[in-house]
């Protein structure tokens, strides 16, 4: 071992670079943070969008309940029915669909947003014309004109414009 050559050059064991720092991360944690924190964010708007969605649907059945329970059925709570049907209705469809609608247009309207046959031809049937008379006809079912509107305003109220 007395070699002149391994001595004149004096070399050493090899050596480890020392490992990777913590920070700062590599690109590809940089993107993964970014698409993390992107979809945080979309599902947080999605999360206030039902929440807000909900506590409308919540709001208008509450009005509908007090409707319900301010005593006797008359012309003008049909008329106060068919005004929040219409303000949701509003609310969620093109103005140029519902404005205009009145009669057998705004029963069948009614029908196909989530009425089920039950407005033109059941007993949300007196919306058409309950509120202009003077009294109200003798087929007139109130419990079932109430659950029909509340069944409408939970298809509808939670659904989004235009969707």
């Amino acid at each position: 071992m007395n070699d002149p050559v391994a001595q004149s050059l004096q070399l050493r064991d090899i050596h480890l670079p020392p490992p990777p720092d913590f920070w700062p991360p590599a690109p590809g944690w940089w993107l993964l943070a970014m698409i993390l924190v992107a979809l945080l964010a979309w599902a947080l708007v999605i999360a206030w969008k039902k929440a807000r969605l909900r506590r409308t649907q919540r709001r208008l059945l509450a009005l509908l309940e007090e409707l319900e329970l301010t005593g006797r059925h008359e012309p003008g709570k049909l008329a106060q029915l068919s005004i929040l049907l219409r303000r949701i209705a509003l609310m969620h469809y093109p103005r140029q669909q519902v404005a205009g609608l009145t009669g057998e247009d705004w029963l069948h309207f009614l029908d196909s947003s989530g009425g089920d046959g039950g407005f033109a031809n059941g007993p949300g049937r007196v919306l058409a014309s309950g509120p202009y008379m003077p009294e109200l006809p003798g087929e007139y079912d109130p419990r079932g004109v109430i659950a029909l509107v509340r069944d409408w305003i939970r298809k509808n109220a939670g659904r989004r414009n235009g969707v």
